[in-house]
């Protein structure tokens, strides 16, 4: 079995072990040749807290870890660091 994967950007970290991905996706309006943007967002395990908001991951799907998280992190691919 071939299993989902997503890349998205994390949006909050708030949870113990926990993420929340944003991910982005568009579709065409067929009617006006316009492409729509619209979000979805997926709470993801994180097991050892390494990510932060910003940071641009992979996200893979597993079998239900509790009522809303289905996915898992597989990757990061950017980390966000922020120069103050």
């Amino acid at each position: 079995m071939i299993k989902k994967e997503r890349v998205g950007t994390v949006v909050s970290n708030k949870m113990q072990k926990t993420i929340v991905v944003a991910v982005e996706n568009s579709y065409k309006i067929p009617l006006y040749s316009k492409f729509k943007l619209y979000t979805k967002r997926y709470l993801a395990h994180d097991e050892f807290n390494e990510c932060n908001i910003g940071d641009q991951v992979i996200v893979e799907e597993t079998r239900p870890l509790s009522r809303r998280k289905r996915w898992v992190l597989k990757k990061i691919l950017n980390k966000e660091s922020f120069s103050n």
